[in-house]
């Protein structure tokens, strides 16, 4: 879900692009992950198209439903009672301060609009960063039952099974997906429309799965918060992509991100800026 970018709580963590040569992730604390993400993805589907859904809307006018808190709280639980001394960062509760050096970040529904509206491709996000770096990375879309989850120094797997971006080498023939076009300068879809790059919205966390497992060539939002993206920081590296601010610089407090195969990076990059 999107609104304005992040600010006040991108100082709680230090963000770095992945580097394979890091120490390599628990791959048991990656299993961890996974389960219960799956596991909030599941309870969402109970409340996914119900005939009557409470909407509510946060001050910043984006939209929450009980599903979201429900998932959020859940991950939360099974975090705090494993990892007790973990920090948690999330979009619907306030931040827990922890003592171990690693923090969490929660993203329950990524794509709330789509589940408001019965659209299955919203998503279930879950980050995790150590005193390395970026750590693990997970991705649910639970209505359609794919998943991509990637650990530091492990490579990243869609349903369980390896996966990588693709290579395609050139703009042209490549497609774009965005979470929407509300966040836009119309001028800048212009160029990026004269780029000769296909656009969709196949959006939200789910257009970054596309891109780590090759089905397209990028993922572009110019506003972002950091728990929309943050678990994009382990996934993209790990299956051999490449991520940015509209900048270049590897820093998502930014408050804009661009996902691609790593061929492409640099050419969008110089139609984006």
């Amino acid at each position: 879900m999107h609104s304005e970018p992040v600010g006040t709580h991108a100082s709680l963590l230090s963000f770095r692009q992945t580097e394979r040569v890091s120490t390599p992730i628990d791959p048991e604390l990656l299993d961890f992950a996974v389960d219960i993400v799956k596991e909030a993805g599941r309870m969402t589907l109970e409340m996914f198209r119900a005939a009557e859904l409470d909407i509510e809307h946060k001050l910043d006018g984006t939209p929450v439903t009980l599903a979201d808190r429900r998932a959020e709280r859940f991950i939360r639980e099974r975090i705090e009672a494993r990892f007790p001394d973990d920090g948690i960062h999330g979009e619907e509760e306030a931040d827990k301060i922890g003592s171990s050096g690693r923090q969490w970040v929660i993203d329950p529904i990524d794509g709330t609009v789509s589940f408001t509206r019965g659209v299955g491709l919203y998503t279930n996000l879950l980050y995790l960063e150590d005193e390395h770096g970026p750590a693990i990375g997970v991705i649910n879309v639970p209505a359609i039952d794919e998943v991509v989850a990637a650990g530091r120094g492990l490579g990243c797997k869609f349903n369980g099974v390896p996966c990588h971006v693709n290579h395609h080498a050139t703009i042209k023939g490549s497609m774009l997906s965005t979470s929407g076009y509300d966040w836009w300068d119309r001028s800048l879809l212009d160029k990026v429309h004269d780029s000769g790059i296909g656009m969709r919205t196949w959006g939200d966390g789910y257009g970054y799965l596309l891109v780590a497992t090759g089905r397209i060539e990028a993922m572009v939002d110019p506003t972002i918060n950091l728990w929309d993206i943050a678990p994009c920081q382990v996934i993209i590296s790990e299956a051999g992509g490449r991520w940015s601010a509209f900048d270049g610089s590897a820093d998502p407090r930014k408050g804009s991100f661009v996902a691609t195969n790593g061929h492409i990076h640099d050419q969008l990059l110089s139609v984006l800026q």
